[in-house]
């Protein structure tokens, strides 16, 4: 099993932006899973009220101008996921993915 070849360090700098985005993740062995995106980055994303999952679990979400993509779950806690995206999303899809889930230029961060 081979996934994207980042650290965690090197996630965690990336530049995460607000969302509020429900999405259904594909989970193989648990099928459809409701799950709602809160930021998200190019490298990843982070869920609230994140049903029952563990570090290693794969999810397959649909985004906005992106399509499907492939996640593992790395970190945990409380009801809160963090999940690495299997490839990096490239600059100009990610700034059309932003612009589309956040509709309101106030809360797109500034470059």
């Amino acid at each position: 099993m081979s996934g994207a070849q980042l650290s965690v360090t090197d996630q965690r700098r990336a530049t995460r932006h607000p969302v509020d985005f429900p999405v259904i993740g594909e989970h193989r062995s648990r099928g459809d899973l409701p799950l709602h995106v809160c930021n998200i980055s190019a490298h990843g994303f982070m869920v609230d009220g994140a049903p029952d999952l563990g570090r290693g679990d794969r999810v397959i979400i649909r985004l906005p101008h992106i399509g499907r993509i492939e996640a593992y779950c790395i970190w945990m806690s409380d009801d809160r996921a963090g999940f690495q995206f299997e490839r990096i999303i490239r600059l100009d899809d990610f700034v059309a993915m932003i612009e589309s889930l956040q509709p309101n230029p106030r809360l797109r961060r500034r470059n």
